[in-house]
């Protein structure tokens, strides 16, 4: 049973530096999220007391999207060191191949924590490198028994592309929602469970209410009727 659980279908990516405004964010937006997603600049500067700390103030689970990229063992390394800080889940790249993949899902897999395998970043330039492979690293994510992927919000035809790969069993998670061009609902429409929004609530005045909205503009484009081909 994965520890990530569709309620709002939303994940939001806590990408701050100052630890007390990263703490009052959280909590405000508690409501309206199913996770939080914490990257390397608050855990370089405040430590991985961070994640929990977040998971006191909210009661959710913590996505640590640190991208994990390196030989097997440093890896596995790395993923147990991020579970003693208490992620719930952690980003992996697919690129590293097979036995780096597979090290980091067998290790997270033991303690009860997620592994989604990264096939394509959500950013232009990752056209270049990440897409020509992107689907034989989500057949791979699949084969080694991975939670799930992370597919780009910005490209809804790559995440339908990757349901198909991955089928209906696996997790897709789906960043780049707003400033980087991603709609809400459509990575949802197209296969993904959640959407990574992140800028648009933690730069909002009001990161409740901006919360409270997506989630809104969210559930009403999902009772949208399909569009007939």
């Amino acid at each position: 049973m994965p520890n990530f659980i569709e309620r709002n279908r939303i994940i939001h990516a806590l990408d701050v530096e100052d630890r007390k405004r990263a703490l009052a964010i959280a909590d405000a937006i508690k409501d309206y999220v199913d996770a939080i997603k914490v990257s390397y600049p608050l855990v370089l500067k405040h430590g991985l007391r961070v994640i929990k700390e977040i998971k006191k103030a909210t009661g959710l689970p913590v996505l640590a999207c640190f991208k994990v990229a390196d030989i097997p063992l440093i890896s596995a390394q790395i993923i147990n060191v991020t579970i003693d800080g208490g992620a719930d889940g952690v980003t992996v790249h697919g690129i590293t191949g097979r036995d780096t993949v597979k090290k980091c899902i067998d290790t997270a897999s033991k303690r009860g924590v997620d592994v989604f395998v990264l096939t394509e970043m959500s950013h232009p330039g990752a056209v270049e490198f990440y897409q020509p492979l992107g689907d034989r690293v989500a057949k791979m994510a699949r084969e080694l028994g991975a939670t799930g992927i992370v597919a780009p919000a910005t490209r809804p035809n790559r995440v339908k592309r990757y349901r198909e790969i991955v089928g209906n069993d696996m997790l897709i998670i789906s960043p780049g929602i707003g400033p980087q061009g991603g709609k809400t609902g459509d990575a949802i429409k197209e296969g993904a469970n959640f959407e990574v929004v992140g800028r648009l609530i933690y730069r909002s005045q009001d990161p409740a209410s901006s919360a409270r909205e997506i989630s809104q503009q969210l559930k009403k484009r999902l009772e949208e009727p399909l569009a007939l081909i």
